[in-house]
This record gives structure tokens, sequence and C-alpha cells, in this order.
């Protein structure tokens, strides 16, 4: 590809969106530049503080459990109270909650601090994903998306390399620094970005244009949606349990891994240089990439996504040293780049305008349920069966996602969704860029809206018979709009 045709390819990702997507992009950056908690924890607790594999596993767990909890009730916040002040609050506390579990020496103090640390920092994810929806028109959600998980890579490449060196000369640096960006974040969106909320049949507040696709006149219809019928969407919900199985593979990286090179006499360091492979490669490709998989058919995607991602995990129990340990990392991490943008694309898609923050937070609460439940099965497997009984069962887990997406895709195929209320038109439900639209709404989407987020809509619908607002409030896509985990 000539220079001139990279230069307009990279202008065309970046072109033609809001300044307050733009505000909230350099927010995420921000916060991701400073996230060194999360991804060193596990080694701070086993090499630094000298603790054990299981309760490294176990106060991983807890940071899963508390961000388990707060995505349910951060997406009912975000839909009722609003995303800015939500997003606000997660920010401010999380800065707080990170800055004392630098300085407490308790066991159980560690434990109960690094739970409401996943509490508050996980309170932002339905609130940002829903600002995004709201802000950005439908056919530049999955390019918005993409650019938002691309700032979250951007900024983890960079933190897990520095911090690891920071690592070395002393542990609470990393908190306080961590504590000092959050913090920061929470300035630029107090300072910059206003709220998104859409008002019922009006504009969004923050200049959305109640979605900016036309929906203002559907919006005063729209039923009323609580978190019953999210649950009882079943489409939905089986995209969520399969995101659930992949999460628990790449939770991995940020537990089993480091306790892994640790056990084998690799230095923070060592694990930094090979774990920022991770963010380095989705920052080199994840835009390309993400534009070559447009209106492509993304149930095979989705399950090499998956192949790939557990063949990466399971190559790790040849790793011996951080070349092959970056080669390990490597080989997950494209899948990683298939499989992201698609789930948050598709989650976009399914939600009702007005019940956004409820859709996005049960969506997060498919990787808090697996920040709570990997540390918890990889520590134990670690200490009674040792790592490569672990990667080898990763190896497993990632065949069985790949059978769910390919059972989905079969779904997808053979079986074409009836009309009704909240479901889908009649005839073929496969999605190859077209647009047909969910809800039942007629019309074609915009050309080169469905990427692989939004293509994988068509995955979605497969998933279980019903309509897709199986309670009414139904998980109708805005347009053919769309989606990090």
């Amino acid at each position: 590809m000539s220079v001139a045709r990279l230069k307009q390819a990279a202008k065309e990702s970046v072109s033609g969106l809001p300044r307050e997507f733009w505000w909230l992009w350099t927010s995420t950056l921000v916060n991701r530049l400073g996230g060194f908690v999360a991804t060193f924890l596990a080694m701070y607790l086993t090499v630094d503080r000298g603790y054990s594999a299981m309760f490294a596993g176990l106060v991983g767990a807890l940071h899963g459990l508390g961000g388990a909890v707060s995505a349910v009730v951060a997406g009912v916040l975000t839909d009722r109270l609003g995303r800015r002040p939500t997003l606000l609050v997660s920010q401010v506390s999380t800065a707080v909650t990170v800055a004392v579990l630098g300085f407490v020496q308790d066991p159980v103090a560690i434990a109960v601090v690094t739970c409401l640390v996943g509490m508050t920092s996980n309170a932002s994810r339905p609130a940002v994903q829903a600002m995004i929806a709201d802000i950005v028109r439908p056919e530049d959600r999955v390019r918005a998306f993409a650019l938002n998980y691309w700032a979250i890579n951007l900024g983890f490449a960079v933190s897990a390399a520095a911090a690891g060196l920071i690592a070395s000369h002393g542990y609470l640096t990393l908190f306080l620094g961590d504590a000092g960006m959050t913090l920061l974040c929470a300035v630029i969106v107090f300072a910059k970005v206003p709220e998104s909320r859409p008002e019922r049949g009006g504009a969004a507040a923050g200049g959305g244009g109640g979605d900016g696709d036309g929906d203002g006149a559907m919006d005063a219809l729209e039923p009323e949606v609580g978190l019953g019928s999210v649950l009882r969407d079943r489409r939905f919900m089986a995209v969520v349990g399969l995101s659930y199985l992949v999460a628990t593979l790449i939770q991995q990286a940020f537990v089993a891994l480091p306790v892994a090179m640790g056990a084998q006499g690799l230095s923070s360091t060592d694990y930094g240089i090979a774990i920022a492979t991770n963010g380095a490669l989705i920052v080199a490709v994840q835009i390309p990439v993400t534009r070559f998989l447009e209106h492509r058919d993304p149930a095979p995607l989705l399950m090499a996504s998956a192949l790939l991602i557990g063949g990466g995990f399971g190559l790790t129990a040849f790793a011996g040293s951080v070349g092959m340990y970056t080669v390990a990392v490597t080989v997950w991490t494209l899948g990683e780049i298939i499989n992201s943008p698609t789930q948050m694309g598709l989650v976009a898609r399914l939600s009702p305008t007005h019940a956004r923050g409820r859709y996005q937070g049960m969506y997060s609460l498919s990787w808090s349920l697996a920040s709570l439940t990997a540390p918890l099965v990889g520590g134990a497997v670690m200490d009674r069966f040792g790592s490569d009984a672990l990667w080898a069962s990763s190896a497993v887990v990632g065949v069985v996602a790949a059978g769910g997406y390919a059972a989905l895709g079969r779904a997808m195929r053979n079986r074409p969704e009836a009309g009704g209320s909240g479901g889908e038109g009649s005839g073929s439900v496969v999605d190859t860029g077209a647009g047909a639209e969910l809800g039942g709404e007629v019309g074609a989407a915009a050309e080169g809206e469905v990427s692989a987020g939004g293509g994988a809509g068509a995955v979605g619908v497969a998933a279980g018979s019903g309509a897709a607002g199986a309670s009414g409030g139904g998980a109708r896509a805005v347009g053919a709009g769309p989606v990090a985990g």
C-alpha cells in the first residue's frame, strides 16, 4: 500500500467524529496511560509481598467481584442519572481507592480495598460506551468504538512497559501514578464532556441528535426497559455468554501469566515487555484490520478469534523465555483484535436507545464475572496441577467458544427470524454490509456501517428463536448501527 493510500485511510479513520467524542477518547487514553495497578497487581502480591498464587487469585477475584456488582448498578445509574455524573463519580472514587491500596499492609485490608478498586473502576465502562453510542452517528459507531479500543491499548502498551521499569524502584509509585492519572481523567470529563443521555422524543443533550439516526420520533414509543427485560433478551444474553468464555481466557494474562513468569525466575520488567506486545500489536493493526473485516460474515471471524485466543494461551505451556512468552501473547492478541470490536459493536446494535446503560452494564458484567472466576480457577489449577494444566485447559475453552460461534453461525444461516414485536423482519438475518435493520425497522443502512462489530449483530440474532426484545423492551438496533474488556 502506498504512502498516499495510508494517509487517506488514516484520514478516513478519524474524520467526521464529533468533538465530544475526541475529549472522551482523550480521557480514555489518559486513563490507560496510568493503568498500572490492575496489570501488575498479581506480581506485586506474589513477588514483592510474598503471597501465594492462590491469594493473588483470590484478590484478583475480589477485584472482579467488585466490578461485577458495579457493572449492573452503574448501567442503571447511567440510564437514570446520566452518563457524565456516573463517569465522574467512578473516576474520582477510583483515584481515591487506588491510592489507598498502595498504603495498606494487612492482607484482609488489601483484599477489601482491591474489591473497592474493582467496583469503582468498572463503573465507568457502561457510561463511556453508552456515551459513545449517544454522540456518534450510527454509521460511524463501529469506527468510533474501534478508535476508543485503540486508545485503550495504546495507553496500555505504554503503561505496561513503563510500569515494569517503575515497579523495579518501588510499587508505591505505581499506585500513586495510577491515582493521579485517573483524577486527571475526571478533570477532562468535567471540563470538556457534556451530558449525552437522550431525552424521550428529543435530541441528545450532548449533541448526538437523538442518536443522530432519525430515531427521535420513535424514542417516545420505545417501552421502558428494566434489567429483567435485558435478561430475557435471549439473543443478547447468548452474546454475553460467549463474551464471558473469551474474557476468562484473556483475564489469565493479568493473573496467571505474571505468576507463571515469576515462578520461572523472570522479573516484572520481563512481564512488562511480554504483555506490552499485546497493546503494541493492537495499536499497530487494529484500525486497518477493522477496515478489512468490514462487510464480512462475522461467524467464521468470531470462530477464528476464539481459536486464536485459546491457542495462544495454550502455547504458553511451551514458553520458557521472554521471547517465547511474547510469541504466545502475539497469537492470542490477534484473536482479541478480531473479537473485541465485533462484540462491542454488537452490544450497541442491540441496545434500545433509553436502555444503553443497562445493556452496556450487562456486557461489562461478562468481563467482570470473568475477572471474578478466572483468577480463582487459574490460581487453584496452578497451585494443584501446575501452570501447564491451566494453559492446556485454556486451549480447550477456546475450542468450546469457537463451537458456540459456529452453532450461532449455522442458526444464522439456516433459521430466518419471524417478524414481531421487537423482532427481526422476515427473511435471512445474514448481514454482509448492506445493513438489514434489526427491530423490524425497514430501510437500508448506510454503506460501510456494518464492520466487524456491526456485522456481528447477525451472530447475536441467531441466539435463540425469540424476538430481539423478548419482553417488549426489545434489543432493537438503532439503524444498522453497531463495539473493549
